[in-house]
């Protein structure tokens, strides 16, 4: 089992980092009170403890922290992550691998000990996704990441005439999910936005897709019925939820008809196009969403227990 052996951080910037035994990640940022959170895509770096052992062979007094690495680990080949791998630590948190190796600028302090230095070669930096609390002997779990496509319904937005806010509410949501990997705004034409759904599921095979917009009452409001003409399954509970814990918000939710289903191995749900709707019902969804789709991509166990 892979596990984290030290969490480090340094006030400054070209320090040693000390092992402080936990820290909190923040989304965006990296760990609080570290001088290199914040930095671009490089918000958190990670060095093997099976690394430091290599330099400690060569007769250096060295141990975690003392690389500049946030995060020292054991019993996972950081090597082999290909960028773009999302990893859990402990409960909460969640990463995604961005760089491997850095180019170093300046000779360091180790360095010049040793002739050599693991950090630009076999440390990997990362980004952080979902926050919270990581400590030392946290686990460490690589874990998918999904592929989601994002489709608009509207009429004035395809015509520039109205800002699309739910989408980017959909996109953020959903980072320590899955990547956006498509993202299209069409006019409430139902023949238009079956084209989309297919396109999306059989020709870019993404394995999530949000529609927003097109759930309503309104002649226009056509999503639903498009949807149910090209999914193969159906899932009734999702929309089932939205509209059940929606409706102790506002009675207004029973109005929504969006749908939810299966085409192949891609899951399609209907949101609202309101973007306080759209965040309200992935708060609903998002709890149970991973384990469905680990379950439609054959990844996860089964629900029973």
């Amino acid at each position: 089992m892979a596990h984290i052996v030290a969490v480090c951080t340094s006030p400054k910037k070209g320090m040693r980092k000390k092992n402080v035994g936990r820290g909190i990640f923040v989304p965006d940022l990296g760990i609080e009170g570290d001088a290199h959170a914040g930095f671009a895509h490089r918000q958190v770096s990670l060095l093997a403890l099976e690394s430091i052992k290599k330099m400690q062979k060569m007769g250096l007094d060295v141990g975690p922290g003392d690389f500049a690495e946030n995060l020292t680990t054991r019993g996972i080949n950081l090597l082999t992550i290909p960028i773009g791998t999302r990893l859990k630590l402990g409960k909460d948190v969640i990463l995604r691998i961005t760089q491997i190796g850095k180019e170093c600028h300046s000779r360091c302090a180790i360095y010049y000990q040793a002739g050599d230095c693991i950090m630009p070669k076999e440390g990997i930096f990362a980004e952080v996704l979902k926050g919270g609390e990581v400590k030392v002997e946290d686990e460490i779990k690589v874990i998918p990441g999904y592929k989601l496509g994002i489709i608009t319904a509207s009429d004035k937005g395809a015509k520039g005439e109205r800002e699309d806010k739910s989408s980017e509410i959909i996109k953020n949501k959903l980072k320590p999910l899955a990547d956006m990997v498509d993202y299209r705004i069409i006019p409430d034409e139902k023949e238009e936005l079956k084209k989309a759904l297919v396109g999306l599921t059989d020709e870019i095979k993404v394995d999530l897709i949000f529609t927003t917009g097109g759930t309503g009452f309104s002649p226009r409001d056509i999503t639903p019925e498009a949807t149910m003409e090209v999914i193969e399954r159906v899932v009734p509970g999702i929309p089932e939820a939205i509209r059940r814990k929606s409706y102790q918000i506002t009675p207004r939710a029973m109005l929504s008809r969006g749908t939810a289903g299966i085409r192949g191995k891609t899951l399609i749900i209907n949101l609202p196009g309101s973007p306080k709707a759209v965040e309200e019902s992935l708060d609903i969804i998002l709890p149970v969403l991973e384990h469905g789709l680990e379950i439609l991509k054959g990844i996860g166990g089964e629900c029973a227990r």
